[in-house]
């Protein structure tokens, strides 16, 4: 049977501002954010000439409240002034995404929003693009690229990123053209070392990074604010533990605000499957070396070269012994195995790790499905064929409640676990029909 499941990804490059903010939610706070982002929406309307604000949903993921700019079409949400308010089903997990829910298609994000004005606007407008990306013609796609937690391909990201961080500060057209030809050409070779990697990232920069771009514009930054936020945006992405899901939010905004100075239709002539390393190298005028191998041997040192090779051989190190503890846990020794059938999915994309062609292990990730709610904060092993999720066995068992180390199983009716006596490993199955 083929399997249906959803991706919703809880994280943009504003999820850091959720953390350790007071949860003071008001209808009247809620209310001002969005005649924030109506104004600045408004205003840029030309950017893919279609209007930015439309149904969106703000949820208190401890409450699940909802606080809606417009009502549903199965009257779950009620008048509450100028706002819509409810109660988010369990079944639905809770992310800054889009979604479909109750008649409407919705952008929907976690409360509290950002503090800070921009970012603030600048996340609603992100997440609104993906509530109209399929009206644009643009295919959700969330693909993982694992040659971003290796090595080689870590380097030459950072590397790429430091040439966009130049070609942001600097002065003169002259020099903006030559960081900008530089980053594309450690971007070039990067793709050169993984067969497919410049298909397999194109795709979601088309998704995320598009998204990004969007908000960046929209947020009403000017321009020295957004090479700020750019810029600082980059520094602190260095720091996430992986950069397989999360590099889109900054390459992509980059490349684009720099050509949004030259051309502001630029992001209208591009479609789902335009290589946008390729356009941005015509776009820019660019011209990328023959031999990538030395051009970028002979560049790496202008952009920080030597501390990102040596950081990244310590950190490689490091990895292995995590993936070896990885692959103990969920394959090697006894385990529970979890298959799909309608699967919708949330996670963080900051933290994620490929273990070789066993899967990818999600530290944090919360599933909904036909048999229940799985809810994991110590990790647990996606397939790659994306049928299947691997936890630690079961330590405690009470009723429709199966826990074990990080993680919590909440069992519908109908389903209940087996323990496979020869390997131990345990299994979720249907219950037999009397």
């Amino acid at each position: 049977m083929k399997q249906t499941f959803t991706f919703i990804i809880l994280f943009t490059l504003f999820g850091q501002y959720l953390v350790g903010q007071k949860n003071t939610i008001s209808v009247d706070s809620v209310s001002i954010f969005y005649n924030e982002f109506k104004t600045e929406a408004e205003k840029n309307i030309d950017l893919w000439n279609k209007d930015l604000y439309g149904p969106i949903l703000l949820i208190d993921p401890k409450t699940r409240a909802i606080f809606a700019n417009e009502s549903d079409e199965n009257g779950v949400l009620k008048a509450d002034g100028n706002m819509y308010t409810g109660v988010l089903p369990d079944k639905i997990n809770i992310a800054n995404t889009a979604v479909n829910w109750n008649g409407k298609r919705w952008a929907m994000m976690m409360l509290p929003l950002p503090k800070n004005k921009y970012d603030r606007i600048g996340l609603l407008a992100h997440e609104s693009f993906h509530r109209m990306q399929p009206s644009l013609g643009f295919e959700l796609n969330n693909t993982e690229n694992n040659q971003l937690d290796q090595k080689e391909g870590r380097i030459y990201l950072r590397l790429e990123l430091e040439g966009l961080k130049k070609a942001l500060k600097a002065v003169s057209e002259k020099e903006v053209k030559k960081h900008l030809a530089n980053a594309l050409t450690f971007r070039k070779y990067r793709h050169s070392l993984y067969n497919g990697s410049d298909s397999n990232e194109n795709l979601l920069e088309l998704n995320e990074g598009i998204a990004e771009f969007t908000g960046v514009i929209v947020s009403g930054r000017n321009k020295e604010q957004t090479i700020s936020s750019l810029i600082s945006g980059i520094d602190d992405f260095f720091h996430n533990p992986t950069f397989v899901r999360s590099f889109a939010y900054h390459t992509i905004p980059v490349y684009g605000c720099l050509l949004y100075n030259k051309d502001k239709s630029w992001n209208k002539k591009i479609t789902p499957k335009t290589d946008l390393s390729n356009y941005f190298i015509k776009a820019f005028n660019t011209k990328i070396p023959v031999d990538l191998n030395a051009a970028v041997k002979s560049l790496a040192d202008d952009y920080n070269g030597l501390v990102i090779i040596e950081e990244e051989a310590k950190r490689e190190k490091k990895i292995k012994t995590l993936i070896a503890e990885y692959k103990s846990r969920f394959i090697e020794k006894p385990h529970f195995e979890i298959k799909f059938e309608k699967m919708n999915v949330s996670f963080d994309p900051r933290n994620i790790i490929p273990i070789e062609d066993k899967g990818t292990v999600y530290p944090n990730i919360r599933v909904t499905d036909k048999w229940g709610i799985l809810t994991v904060e110590k990790g647990a092993l996606m397939s790659p064929d994306w049928d299947k999720i691997s936890v630690s066995n079961p330590i405690e068992i009470e009723g429709k409640k199966i826990s074990g180390d990080g993680w919590v199983l909440e069992l519908s009716d109908g389903y209940m676990i087996r323990k496979n006596d020869v390997n131990e490993n345990y299994s979720l199955v249907k219950k037999a029909i009397p």
